[in-house]
């Protein structure tokens, strides 16, 4: 039976390439995107490319939104398989001092709220699946020990999205422990500092990212559950 896998973010970047790489190894992927349209563009690329693609409004700040991607998906499959928490936002930011309540609840209600609401909403459909698997897509600055040594440059040290990403790790383990003894593994990976729209600066491939998330998006039985990882292994909290 071939499985279904939802790219939340899935319209570009490190997203569309993880649905990209999750389609050619067999899975029928669902693009979520908060704009319709660019999900739609992005559904077209795939198909284009031979792959089994649809999409879905995806907008993971809206609870209303995402109740109604979960009941579409449950409608036309009956189940997820694999679920990616992608969707992300990175905002400029000065130092911790100067950091806002306003870009500080932003970020929290995309990276942390918003992830949650996701997987709450798809986790029937998810204990429908024979293996569930969901990865949320983090960040070395998520991890304590990284951004508390001596080489984490003070250009880093951003308030929101740091600790958007650890508390994204937190929330990891919670589900972890909750899903313990079910066939559901859930994990938090660093795919690396890669170019894309959020990073431009980076010399990292979005196919490179992608090839890690996908790795824990199809983990076997016995693979880990409520870890941090990103290419060479597990990543100090």
């Amino acid at each position: 039976m071939t499985k279904v896998a939802l790219v939340t973010g899935g319209n570009r970047g490190i997203g569309l390439e993880v649905a990209r790489q999750l389609a050619q190894s067999g899975h029928t992927v669902v693009v979520g995107a908060r704009d319709a349209g660019r999900g739609e563009h992005a559904e077209a690329t795939l198909l284009g490319e031979g792959l089994d693609a649809s999409s879905v409004r995806c907008d993971v700040t809206d609870p209303a939104v995402i109740k109604a991607a979960a009941e579409a998906i449950a409608a036309r499959y009956g189940r997820l398989d694999v679920l990616v928490n992608n969707a992300a936002i990175a905002p400029e930011e000065g130092p911790p001092s100067e950091a806002t309540l306003e870009v500080l609840r932003a970020t929290y209600e995309t990276n942390v709220f918003g992830v949650v609401t996701v997987i709450q909403a798809f986790l029937p459909l998810l204990r429908a699946s024979a293996a569930g698997r969901i990865v949320n897509v983090s960040s070395g600055s998520g991890s304590l020990a990284e951004v508390s040594g001596p080489g984490w440059r003070a250009e880093w040290n951003g308030l929101s999205y740091n600790t958007s990403k650890s508390a994204l790790n937190a929330l990891t383990v919670a589900f972890a422990v909750e899903l313990r003894d079910t066939p559901v593994k859930i994990n938090a990976v660093n795919p690396g500092y890669t170019a894309t729209d959020m990073s431009p600066d980076a010399t990292r491939s979005p196919a490179l990212a992608a090839a890690v998330v996908h790795r824990y998006a199809t983990l076997p039985d016995d693979g880990p559950s409520g870890g941090f990882f990103d290419e060479n292994g597990p990543i100090p909290w």
